[in-house]
This record gives structure tokens, C-alpha cells and sequence, in this order.
């Protein structure tokens, strides 16, 4: 039976993609463990945690990383460079390992020394690339800027204008890692991340697969409207327009813009009808006196059924986002049968079928996003999860990837 051990900073980490494919790994009969940073709320004997020199040392790097970004422009979004290692080889589980899933790791707990400690065991290490800090000198997405695709230096995040800052340090490591080992597959959850992973010069020559999330749709399906606004308290005849992220106010989910359209809809739509439901942490009092219909906030949302059931209440959800890989969001609104409205960046295009399952507002028009809104919530056209994100499918294609890495020869 073949060994699997995720590891993840916690369950939270890019839409919990590690416990969905543990799930998944395991109704399959793979012999699946987690390796989880954080307490995870689905605790089970198999997710265990590193030791406490670990939670030691991950304690330090938060506030050494801190200290080293504390200059950086918040517009840019995260910047991670994890200075002190963690010695995690020494694990049971990772040491029966046949082969080793990498998630979101980043922040206070992976360095780039970790990562060479992990090759080190000679397993296949299969790095699914949830953002963009794989291939980058240390931001987790660069927007316009292309320099990863040479070489990073004078970060945009930082100010000041020099050759050999953090991330021109951040991408030397990085490829020093991977010129040293060939034990590293990477796998792209959109088709546009993967692009940006092959023209980038870190992982140009290396092996990039394309495979979606994995959503559970026998969660994520279309049910009773009336039930699901019964059991939020929802009124019927509401019109609902539902947004939602782990943190609400990240620069990449691209609030300011939500906000935007929604004043413009408010100008054209005096409705008392229109609610807007907000699921998520983050949510400040600042944010609340913008939003120009009423609002109900559900705060952080634990379980998958509550999610599913925010899904269904609503007539259309909506994904402002400026920088996104494949969010879980759209795939779940979708395959709950409510219409998505988002810009076209990132891999959001790829899920999204214009004016047939939702609407593509251009980057950055505020007025389009409203003018979306206005599409879904009057059309009457339905979210449809399309067949390439289907449970099935996605999991052959990471039942190939093992295939393929399990004959790797260091």
C-alpha cells in the first residue's frame, strides 16, 4: 500500500487542499497521513505535528520575518523568507514515506533549508504550487512584474533600488535547491500558474503538471434554496450577493473594488431586497460602514456544509480578487449551482464560462464587476461546475502523478 504524508502549515492553508486529497488519498486506499504546523480542527491519529523545537524555531522565523518585511508595501501582498530551518526528517511517518506532497508551507515554517533536508531522503517530493513564491525570489504573487522568469533583484515589494535584496537571496537559494536535486515534481492547480512556472527560470526544465483542486461535490452539489436561506435566516424574496475569504481584507481578494461596484449597484438599484452575505475573517468596522446594502456576516466558516449551504442561499457570489491561482471559492459556488463574478486574471478565467455560468469583468473595472452583479442577479443563469474540475477526473490525474514519481531513481 502505497504511503502518502501531506504537509501543510494548516488546515486553512489554500482553501485546505491537503485534507481534501488526504480524504480523497484515503477512500482510495492509499495509506495517507498530514503533517500539519497548526492544531487542525479535524484532528484525527493520522495528522500529527512536528516536535516542540519545531514549534521553538517556527515561533522565532514568524517574528524574524516580520522584523525583515515590516518596510515592505502591503499592496504586494506576502513576502515570505524563512531564515531558520526545521529538521522534520526525522519523523516515522515522513521516514515510511514513498512519497512526500508539499503544500502551502511557506511563512514561519519551511525555510529553503528545510526544503534541502526533505530531498535529502531521496523520496519524490511533489510541490503543489498554490501561488506563485515557488518560482519568485519570496512574494507569493508578482503581479506585472516578469523578473522571475531571469532572475529577482530590487523587489517591488521593498523600496529602495538594489541588485541583491531579499528576493534576489530567496532565488538564489531556490535555485541551488533545485539544480541539486531531481527529486522535486511540481504540480499547478490553473493552467495559467503553470504557464508562469515554465516560462520562470527556476523551474523552466523541471517536470510541471496541471491538476486542478480537488472539490467534493457530493458536499459542494445544488440543494433547496428555501432550505438553506431558512436555516442562515434568510428572507426568500432577497436578492443575496455572497463574498467570502479566509481574510477578507487580503490585497489580493480585491475588496476596494467590491465595494466599488456595489456602491454603483446601489445607485442604480434602490432595492431594500438586496443582502449581501460575508463569510470570513478580517471583517472590520470599516468595511462594514462601506457596504451600501445590508449585510449578515457569518465570520469564519469550519465546515464544509455551512459552506455549501452560503453557496445555495445565494443568487450569485462574487470573487474581486487581483491576484489569484484557482480559488476553492469559485469552484464551490459553481458546483453548488450559483453564477461566479470575477475579473479575468489569474487561473478564475479557466472556470468561469462568460455570460453561461457567470460573467468576466475586466481587470480592474469596478463598473463591470456592478455591471455582473446586475447580469447574475437578473439573467437567471445558473453556476454549472465545468467537467474538467470533476472529483474523478482530477484524482486520476494525482493517482499519474504517483505512478509517475514512484518510479523515481535519485
Amino acid at each position: 500500500m502505497t504511503k502518502v504524508v501531506q504537509i501543510q502549515k494548516s488546515s486553512r492553508s489554500a482553501g485546505s487542499s491537503a485534507l481534501k486529497l488526504h480524504k480523497t488519498f484515503l477512500e482510495a486506499g492509499f495509506n495517507s497521513y498530514i503533517l500539519t504546523l497548526y492544531p487542525d480542527e479535524n484532528d484525527t491519529d493520522r495528522i500529527f505535528y512536528p516536535g516542540k523545537l519545531s514549534k521553538i524555531i517556527t515561533i522565532i522565523n514568524d517574528k524574524l520575518n516580520q522584523f525583515l518585511t515590516s518596510k515592505s508595501k502591503k499592496e504586494f501582498g506576502l513576502f515570505s523568507f524563512t531564515v531558520l530551518p526545521i529538521d522534520i526528517t526525522g519523523n516515522r511517518h515522513l521516514k515510511e514515506a514513498d512519497i512526500i506532497f508539499l503544500h502551502w508551507v511557506q511563512g514561519e515554517f519551511l525555510s529553503i533549508a528545510a526544503y534541502r533536508k526533505l530531498a535529502r531522503m531521496g523520496k519524490p517530493i511533489v510541490a503543489i504550487m498554490h501561488d506563485m513564491w515557488t518560482f519568485t525570489g519570496g512574494c507569493h504573487y508578482s503581479f506585472s512584474c516578469e523578473k522571475y522568469k531571469s532572475k529577482c533583484f530590487d523587489c517591488q515589494v521593498f523600496s529602495g533600488n538594489r541588485k541583491f535584496d531579499m528576493s534576489s537571496k530567496g532565488f538564489i537559494k531556490k535555485k541551488k535547491l533545485f539544480t541539486s536535486f531531481n527529486n522535486f515534481f511540481f504540480v499547478s492547480p490553473s493552467k495559467w500558474l503553470m504557464d508562469c512556472a515554465k516560462e520562470s527560470s527556476l523551474l523552466k526544465s523541471k517536470p510541471v503538471y496541471h491538476v486542478p483542486n480537488i472539490l467534493d461535490n457530493r458536499i459542494f452539489k445544488p440543494t433547496s434554496k428555501s432550505l438553506a436561506r431558512q436555516v442562515l435566516d434568510i428572507d426568500s424574496d432577497e436578492e443575496v450577493i455572497a463574498f467570502g475569504a479566509v481574510s477578507v481584507n487580503s490585497p489580493y481578494k480585491g475588496w476596494d473594488y467590491l465595494k466599488q461596484a456595489l456602491v454603483l449597484l446601489s445607485e442604480e438599484n434602490k432595492s431594500d431586497k438586496i443582502l449581501l452575505l460575508i463569510f470570513g475573517k478580517s471583517v472590520s468596522s470599516d468595511l462594514s460602514a462601506s457596504i451600501p446594502f445590508r449585510k449578515k456576516y457569518l465570520g469564519y466558516l469550519k465546515d464544509e456544509i455551512s459552506l455549501a449551504l452560503v453557496y445555495n442561499a445565494a443568487n450569485v457570489f462574487v470573487t474581486p480578487s487581483l491576484a489569484d491561482n484557482l480559488p476553492t471559492t469559485v469552484l464551490e459556488s459553481l458546483s453548488c449551482g450559483t453564477p461566479v463574478v470575477g475579473f479575468k486574471t489569474g487561473g478564475i478565467p479557466e472556470m468561469i464560462r462568460h455570460k453561461e455560468n457567470g460573467y468576466l469583468a475586466n481587470y480592474m473595472d469596478a463598473d463591470d464587476l456592478s455591471r455582473g452583479i446586475k447580469y447574475c442577479l437578473h439573467s437567471g443563469i445558473k453556476g454549472e461546475l465545468l467537467p474538467e474540475f470533476g472529483m474523478g477526473k482530477v484524482f486520476r490525474e494525482y493517482c499519474r502523478i504517483v505512478d509517475d514519481t514512484l518510479k523515481f531513481k535519485i
